[in-house]
C-alpha cells in the first residue's frame, strides 16, 4: 500500500510529539506520527521518578506526566498517528522522502512525504561494545533494561549491585535499586568526571551512602550461570588498568550505563551527514540536515540532558518544517560552518546563515571536561560577539548559547564557540 502526506514524524517520543504539535499549530493540517512502541511517550514511559518539566511548565512531573501533556494535547490536535509501526527503510523521492513502515495491522505500507522530521531517540551502548573481559552470565543488564523491568514489569534485577558508569540512567537506577530493597555497592566510572547530573550524584548516590568511584571500570566478571561477582580496578590517565588496585564485589547484578547512542541507521541510509562527535546528523539553523525538507531534533540529534530541551529543540524543528512546507525551501544561502575551540566538542547547529535564521538562534553544546571559573566565548572572524561567566561546566551537563542575527553581516567565514578556564584566557 502506498499513502501520501505532507509531514511524516519519525518517533512518537516527547521530540517526535513536540514537532508535531508545533507543525500543525503553525500550519501543517496533514501531519503523521509514526511510532514502533505500543503506546506513545518513548522513554519517558519508563521513567517513574520526578524532575521533568521544571523549564517547560514550571512544575515538577514524573517522564509519563511529562510525556502525557503532549499526548493529550496532540489528541487535541487531531493529529494522527499509527503505534507499533517500524520504519524499516528511508530514501528521496522526488521532491521528498519515501518512507517504508511496517506493522502486524497494515503490513508494508509506503508513505510518500514532501517533509520529515527524524524524532527516533537514542539506545544504551551495549556490553559488546565495551570489551569487558570476564564471562557471559545471567545478571548483566544495561541501566534502562533494568529500569523498565523495574518500573513497568515489576521484577527486581538482583539484590546486590554494581554500576559501571555514571550516566543519568545509571545514577537514577542506583537510587531505584535501593528504595526496591537491593544493596547499590558502588557506582565506577571510567572517567575522572561523572556523565550525569550534578543533582543526581546527590540525590542518587550521596543522600543513600552509594560510593562513586571515579577513573575506575570493571576488570574482570565472575560467575558461571549468575554472576557472583565484579573486580574493578583504578585506570591511569590513558583510561588502562592500573595493576595492584583491584577491588572485589560479591554482587549477583552488572548494570551498565556506559553512554547513549543516537537511533541513526535510518539517516545513514537515507544519505543524512552525521557528526563523528555526537554521532548525530550534522543540522543548520532551522535542524535541517543535508536533505532538504528533512529535519532532525532530540536525541537523534545529540544526546540531551534535560527532555525541556528535547521539546524545545522538538518545536524548533517542527515550526521550521512548517515553514518549508508552506514557503517552499529559501533560496541557497551563504553558511557560516561554526567551529569549536578549548573543551567544547561540538555545537548543534553545525552552521548557519543569518538570511535565514530567526530573530535569535540557540547554541547547544558540551564541554568534554571539568572547568571551574569558566569563560564561554563566540567570535565571528575574531570578532567577540558573546562572552559569559560560568562557575562550572561539566561534561554530563548541556550548555547554550543564543545568537542574534543583527550580530552578522552574512559575510562572515567562521562562528567559533569556545569554553576555557578563566586562567587559561589570561
Amino acid at each position: 500500500m502506498r499513502i501520501q502526506h505532507d509531514l511524516v514524524i519519525i518517533g512518537g517520543g516527547p521530540a517526535g510529539l513536540a514537532a508535531a504539535i508545533s507543525a500543525r499549530e503553525n500550519g501543517v493540517e496533514d501531519v503523521l506520527v509514526l511510532e514502533r512502541e505500543k503506546e506513545l511517550g518513548g522513554i519517558l514511559n519508563q521513567c517513574i521518578h520526578n524532575g521533568f518539566g521544571l523549564h517547560t511548565f514550571q512544575e515538577e512531573l514524573t517522564g509519563p506526566e511529562y510525556a502525557a501533556r503532549y499526548i493529550e494535547k496532540a489528541k487535541a490536535l487531531s493529529i494522527p498517528y499509527r503505534l507499533s509501526t517500524t520504519v524499516v527503510d528511508l530514501e528521496p523521492s522526488g521532491d521528498g522522502v519515501l518512507v517504508t513502515s511496517v506493522s502486524r495491522e497494515e503490513g508494508l505500507v509506503q508513505i510518500q512525504a514532501k517533509a520529515a522530521v527524524l524524532a527516533m531517540g537514542c539506545r544504551e551502548r551495549p556490553r559488546g561494545a565495551l570489551n569487558i573481559p570476564g564471562t557471559r552470565p545471567a545478571g548483566i543488564f544495561s541501566a534502562g533494561t533494568a529500569q523498565r523491568l523495574v518500573n513497568m514489569e515489576g521484577y527486581l534485577p538482583g539484590k546486590r549491585v554494581v554500576i559501571l558508569g555514571s550516566g543519568d540512567i545509571g545514577l537514577i537506577m542506583a537510587r531505584r535499586m535501593t528504595l526496591e530493597g537491593a544493596k547499590v555497592l558502588c557506582v565506577a566510572e571510567l572517567m575522572p568526571y561523572s556523565g550525569g547530573l550534578k543533582r543526581n550524584i546527590v540525590q542518587c548516590l550521596n543522600d543513600y551512602g552509594i560510593p562513586l568511584k571515579l577513573s575506575h571500570t570493571v576488570v574482570d566478571i565472575q560467575g558461571k550461570e549468575r554472576v557472583t561477582g565484579v573486580t574493578i580496578a583504578a585506570v591511569d590517565e590513558k583510561l588502562k588498568p592500573i595493576p595492584g588496585t583491584e577491588e572485589h564485589f560479591d554482587c549477583d547484578t552488572l548494570l551498565l550505563s556506559v553512554g547513549l547512542i543516537p537511533e541513526n541507521e535510518l539517516s545513514r541510509q537515507v544519505g543524512v551527514q552525521l557528526s563523528p562527535v555526537t554521532n548525530g546528523p550534522k543540522v543548520n539553523e532551522s535542524l535541517e540536515t543535508n536533505l532538504p525538507g528533512v529535519f532532525a531534533c532530540g536525541n537523534v540529534l545529540h544526546v540531551h540532558d534535560l527532555v525541556d530541551y528535547v521539546s524545545e529543540e522538538a518545536v524548533q524543528a517542527g515550526r521550521n518544517a512548517a515553514r518549508y512546507l508552506l514557503e517552499g525551501r529559501s533560496p541557497e544561502q551563504k553558511e557560516i560552518p561554526l567551529t569549536v575551540a578549548g573543551a567544547v566538542r561540538y555545537t548543534v547547529p553545525c552552521t548557519l546563515s543569518p538570511q535565514r535564521m530567526e530573530a535569535e538562534t540557540v547554541v547547544r553544546f558540551r564541554v568534554g571536561r571539568n572547568l571551574r571559573d569558566a569563560l564561554v566565548r563566540v567570535t565571528a572572524d575574531g570578532k567577540e560577539l558573546l562572552r559569559r561567566k560560568r562557575p562550572v561546566m561539566a561534561p554530563g551537563e548541556m550548555e547554550q548559547v543564543k545568537l542574534k542575527r543583527e550580530w552578522f553581516t552574512g559575510q562572515e567565514k567562521e562562528i567559533v564557540v569556545e569554553a576555557l578556564e578563566a586562567k587559561e584566557a589570561q
